[in-house]
């Protein structure tokens, strides 16, 4: 039996797939799908990682016009027509993992991919994914609280 630090490692590594394969994707020579299963192929890898990666893979293919949607709803300044190929590619894929993954829960993926980001991107992106992230798995219902606003009183202005 795999123990509980070889199954984050193949969580890591399935989500690295995924990232590998909708990032290759953006540039039009193949789908996310084929590139995946050529990575595969190539790697004996662990059958959790792929697992995974073809989760998320599938999930942002079937629903990247949602996704792209829920991205230019929750960053308006960043629209994903203009944002840098990697950049794009953490987004769907974290979002598709956050709103479709029955194993994993939304506050994992989000810290697993806002750690992506801050690895393949820099702190600008990791900032802005901890943020939709943060904000799309609220609204889904998964787990993650609206951060509840406590209004402060000043003494002269209490009952």
């Amino acid at each position: 039996m795999a123990s509980e630090a070889d199954h984050v490692r193949g969580r890591r590594a399935g989500r690295r797939l995924a990232l590998a394969a909708l990032f290759e994707a953006e540039f039009g020579q193949r789908t996310a799908g084929a590139i995946l299963e050529r990575h595969l192929a190539e790697t004996e890898g662990d059958p959790e990682a792929a697992a995974l990666a073809r989760e998320i893979v599938d999930a942002v293919v079937a629903d990247r016009e949602r996704i792209d949607a829920l991205i230019e709803r929750h960053a308006p300044r960043y629209p994903v027509v203009q944002l840098a190929r990697i950049d794009r590619s953490l987004l769907r894929g974290a979002i598709g993992e956050v709103l479709h993954s029955a194993t994993t829960p939304a506050r994992v993926a989000i810290a697993e991919w806002v750690e992506l980001a801050r690895i393949y991107s820099g702190e600008p992106t990791r900032r802005l994914m901890n943020g939709v992230l943060g904000r799309i798995a609220a609204e889904a219902g998964r787990g993650m609280p609206r951060a509840v606003r406590v209004s402060r009183v000043r003494p002269s202005e209490r009952p």
